[in-house]
């Protein structure tokens, strides 16, 4: 008999073991024994979504449920403000900034995030402060109970042995977890103790059987439950139920031996069903993560090449930034990967957008110290133009006002930013000479008109005492000097109305009783006249005036030379005839010179 119990006591004792092994194995698997929350979708967080689901966390008792959490928020949160950084980067150089002055400000929603996120840290140190001194504590607790239940086993049997060993199970269940070293050790001693109890006390064999068979429909029902699991929709809350049902299950006492291995390879084979659908789920997840490496570094691959970019065309560095704003957007969509490795990644990527909108920077401040440059010398147009409105000489001002437009065009761009605005300033200011120019130039055609009907007037009264032939040359030198004295008429009527009046004189000329010396004079007159309302009457007296001079020295010299002529003829035969015939010459060349000096005298009275 006692062969027999020792036997079946070591038998006992490797099957406890084992089973406390197996259930370890299932709980401190790979991620199973991690404590999480339910899932959450950080999608379509902003960071006021972030604050606020970390005030949802300092509600949460079990804080060692908020580490996974607090490690995913910190970096999708870190994520959010990298790419206000780099958006803020982006229009600070647009701006015509230069990165090395950029300077990033957090907002309300960073100063919440980081208070909340402190708290939360300060609390989970607490929590596994607190958690550890109390497994310490449940470490003492449980090895009292396993002395206390092995002076109950080693005792002696009584009525209340059965019900203080009970009182014990239930306060070993009670106490809570310890430190994980110890785990084994502690179930391992635990088991064989009460194997060794209910082996030692026969006389309570039947209350054993019962306990074991109420302790196997437990089991048997976790084992249902643990099935169930199987076909669970979302895996993590699955792991997180069967390390609970592991949990329940190790603190289920025996159950009949000839049931404990069946039952526990039932348990295990569920588990196992569930593991590996987590193993399944976390290879895929690899996979994606593996996916999306490649995927991220193509596109850094595609962004290196932006690095160097170079260009002296604003079009060029624009149509840049378009293509790589479309690669920041590519970028942005696909999914994430490992967490070691998601840092340098975002490191090269963002190295070569960095290193783009630096050279961007750079061109851009040149490109505006430029267009500075071109904003003072329009400036200085604007106000030499606005200047010009003081002149008293309105033509000049015209001209040097379109010498000012001929500059303006030939300066550069100026800063977008004032580039309409000082264009309309420089416009007003030069509209002001071209109006007041056109509100002249409309006067000056109504004169001109009026001027025309004078003339023509003149003409008809010319005309028709050409027909009556009663007038005199003074009366014609008046209608001259009349003619003459009305201003300028329009230049398409000029040549017209200037023949008109000339055919006019001529044929009132010829009816005129007078000498054609005193004609000759008075048509001289008024060709003089008639020049002298020319726009280039200068150079046309000027010209005519040096006609006359050579034709008077001529005439001068042909006159010497007939009186030098005159002195041989007293020897010859004929001495008197050619005498009065070169006299009679004498005398014409002297009345043709005495012509052309009047002429002349006429003309040099004009200027």
């Amino acid at each position: 008999m006692i062969e027999m119990e020792e036997t079946n006591d070591v038998a006992i004792k490797s099957s406890a073991e084992e089973e406390g092994n197996s259930v370890d194995q299932g709980l401190h698997g790979p991620e199973a024994g991690e404590d999480t929350l339910p899932p959450v979708n950080y999608s379509h967080f902003n960071k006021k979504d972030f604050v606020d689901y970390l005030k949802q966390l300092t509600r949460e008792p079990d804080l060692r449920k908020v580490d996974q959490a607090l490690r995913e928020v910190r970096l999708l949160f870190g994520n959010l403000q990298d790419k206000e950084r780099s958006d803020a980067l982006q229009r600070f150089v647009e701006n015509g900034g230069v990165p090395d002055d950029f300077e990033f400000r957090t907002d309300a929603w960073d100063a919440a995030f980081e208070a909340n996120f402190r708290v939360l840290r300060e609390r989970k140190a607490e929590f596994v402060r607190n958690q550890e001194a109390e497994k310490q504590e449940n470490l003492r607790k449980k090895s009292e109970l396993l002395e206390e239940l092995r002076k109950l086993v080693d005792g002696e049997d009584n009525k209340r042995s059965f019900d203080l060993f009970k009182e014990i199970q239930q306060r070993w269940k009670s106490t809570g977890a310890v430190p994980q070293a110890q785990v084994k050790p502690l179930w391992a001693s635990y088991h064989v103790l009460v194997d060794r109890f209910y082996d030692n006390r026969n006389i309570y064999f039947e209350l054993k059987e019962l306990d074991r068979k109420k302790n196997l429909a437990a089991k048997i029902e976790l084992c249902v439950r643990a099935e169930k699991l199987a076909e669970a929709k979302k895996i993590g809350d699955a792991v997180r139920e069967l390390n609970e049902l592991h949990e329940e299950y190790r603190h289920i006492g025996p159950v009949p031996r000839e049931e404990k291995d069946a039952l526990w390879e039932r348990f295990k084979k569920a588990s196992d069903a569930v593991y590996a659908r987590r193993d399944t789920f976390v290879a895929a997840l690899h996979k994606e993560w593996t996916d999306n490496l490649a995927l991220k570094e193509q596109v850094i691959a595609e962004a290196t090449q932006f690095a160097d970019f170079q260009s002296d065309q604003v079009k060029e560095w624009n149509k840049k930034t378009q293509e790589i704003l479309a690669l920041q957007k590519r970028w942005e969509g696909i999914g994430a990967v490992a967490r070691n490795q998601s840092k340098e990644i975002n490191r090269k990527f963002w190295s070569s957008f960095k290193a783009f909108y630096g050279n961007k920077g750079k061109f851009f401040k040149k490109l505006d110290e430029s267009r500075q440059a071109n904003l003072k010398a329009k400036q200085a147009l604007l106000e030499k133009a606005i200047a010009l409105r003081e002149s008293q000489d309105q033509a000049l001002a015209v001209n040097e006002v379109k010498r000012l437009q001929a500059q303006w065009k030939e300066i550069g761009p100026v800063p977008e930013k004032v580039r309409e605005k000082i264009f309309q300033e420089f416009k007003t200011a030069c509209d002001y000479f071209f109006e007041r120019k056109r509100a002249q130039q409309e006067e000056s055609e109504k004169v001109q008109a009026d001027n025309l009907l004078q003339k023509e007037s003149i003409c008809a009264e010319v005309e028709k005492a050409a027909e009556e032939k009663t007038s005199t040359l003074e009366q014609l030198k008046e209608w001259q000097r009349k003619f003459h004295a009305v201003g300028f008429v329009p230049r398409s009527a000029m040549a017209s109305i200037r023949d008109r009046f000339n055919a006019a004189t001529e044929k009132l000329m010829a009816s005129i009783n007078a000498t054609d010396q005193e004609k000759e004079k008075v048509l001289l007159e008024i060709q003089v006249e008639n020049i002298k309302t020319d726009p280039e009457a200068g150079q046309k007296l000027y010209a005519r005036e040096q006609g006359l001079r050579k034709k008077i020295s001529k005439a001068e010299n042909e006159l010497a030379t007939l009186r030098n002529n005159l002195e041989f003829f007293g020897r010859s035969k004929n001495a008197d005839k050619m005498r009065e015939e070169f006299n009679q010459k004498i005398a014409e060349a002297a009345k043709e010179l005495d012509h052309l000096k009047q002429q002349l005298k006429i003309l040099r009275a004009a200027h």
